[in-house]
């Protein structure tokens, strides 16, 4: 009878949350995809224009990713058998770890399944003292953005600090920071500041530069100095002149910088880059890495011919491209009377709506013109900023962007 009672809890949970129409089980099932350059995808037989996706790039359907695959599927095979230290490591896993590497300028990168899984080993490893007991000691204080991804957010859970070594500042407040940091002066041996690179429920992204001088300007006055960890999955391959991220935009550099593959780099898995003793230790510290499967052989290929194509001509058409729908979009957007984000140049472009059945409505509409967008409710975004997160791709033609528009701005008057 106890289990009846608990699964009663959890009834009465799932009512609420469809309720409050913020429901998000019911996933729309694809079938498959057409075969057009920007491909449509296809539930219950009909066609969809895909607005939704973090394949800025529109990488996922290129030649150069379904051949880099197969050919590392057909060499090892489709998984990878067991975890890196136990059957071995295949080269594949370390070519892309030195493509990687060198597309962001560091000494080393490390391959882990997800960047989730990456942001919870940095954020715990790094946090750690020379002890086990030392964990607790307050050896660590974490300074984090307070708008951070969840995984961020968990890795800071994970990494068991005491509450005063869990800080957090004013989102993109960088006095707010160094007013924390000030103010922990002589309590702590080493600090970790921990932010976004874009925070993609609004496109907004983090001056990596301007947090670059700060930990410079604090560094030495903590024992073992202040290190700057950038979580940049929605901007690496989406912004930047060469798809280099919110450090190329910001003309900043993280001590050690995380990011995925499974964006604009249209394959799957994080990584993290930094300096060669910080990814041996990490090797060596990371439960995420060590005792967790790598991605598949056929992905990892997949991954690898996606950052030599964003790392070539072709890759800076693409750019090139997806900034031009960027500014198209949001001109025609804010034409038709919606309200935009101002201050996004990233491909995730936020319809805003500020209600939580408008934008469920909004949504349920445009998919029945034939359009897949998401709408984002509380508790993903703070209550009364719901929106529809658009996201625009270097993939789409003028004329598949110019037809949202005008479709969105009917749907929302019928």
């Amino acid at each position: 009878m106890s289990k009846l009672n608990f699964y009663k809890v959890l009834e009465a949970e799932l009512k609420r949350v469809d309720e409050a129409k913020v429901a998000k089980r019911q996933e729309k099932v694809i079938e498959k995809f057409n075969d057009d350059f920007f491909p449509k995808a296809v539930i219950n037989g009909r066609e969809y224009a895909i607005f939704n996706s973090n394949d800025y790039l529109g990488l996922r359907f290129f030649e150069e990713l379904r051949s880099g695959e197969a050919e590392a599927a057909g060499k090892y095979g489709t998984g990878p058998g067991a975890v890196r230290f136990i059957s071995g490591t295949m080269k594949v896993y370390k070519d892309l770890e030195k493509k990687v590497a060198g597309f962001h300028y560091r000494e080393e990168a490390m391959v882990f399944s997800s960047a989730f899984a990456a942001n919870l080993a940095v954020i715990a490893c790094l946090s750690k003292g020379q002890s086990k007991d030392s964990l607790l000691s307050g050896q660590t204080l974490i300074v984090s953005d307070e708008l951070n991804h969840r995984s961020i957010i968990d890795g800071v859970r994970v990494a068991g600090l005491a509450k005063e070594q869990k800080l957090i500042y004013k989102h993109l407040d960088y006095a707010s920071l160094e007013q924390v940091l000030e103010e922990n002066l002589g309590k702590f041996k080493r600090v970790l500041v921990v932010t976004d690179g874009i925070f993609s429920m609004l496109g907004e992204y983090a001056d990596v530069g301007r947090l670059e001088k700060i930990c410079r300007q604090f560094n030495g006055r903590f024992e073992e100095g202040v290190f700057l960890i950038v979580d940049d999955s929605h901007g690496v391959g989406a912004c930047g002149e060469s798809g280099r991220g919110c450090e190329e935009l910001t003309g900043g550099k993280a001590d050690i910088l995380v990011g995925t593959f499974g964006k604009a780099f249209g394959s799957d898995g994080g990584y993290a880059v930094g300096n060669k003793i910080l990814i041996d230790y990490l090797r060596e510290a990371a439960a995420t890495y060590i005792y967790s499967n790598s991605i598949s052989p056929g992905v990892a290929g997949a991954a690898l011919a996606a950052v030599r194509l964003v790392d070539s001509a072709k890759g800076k058409k693409l750019l090139r491209q997806l900034e031009e729908n960027i500014s198209l979009f949001k001109k025609l957007m804010k034409k038709y009377g919606f309200t935009m984000a101002a201050d996004s140049v990233h491909p995730i472009q936020p319809v805003l709506i500020a209600d939580p059945f408008k934008t469920k409505a909004l949504t349920d509409k445009l998919f029945a013109k034939g359009y897949l967008v998401t709408n984002i409710n509380y508790p993903v975004v703070p209550k009364g900023k719901d929106e529809i997160r658009v996201q625009i791709s270097a993939a789409q033609s003028r004329e598949d962007i110019e037809k949202f528009a005008r479709e969105a701005a009917a749907a929302r008057e019928s």
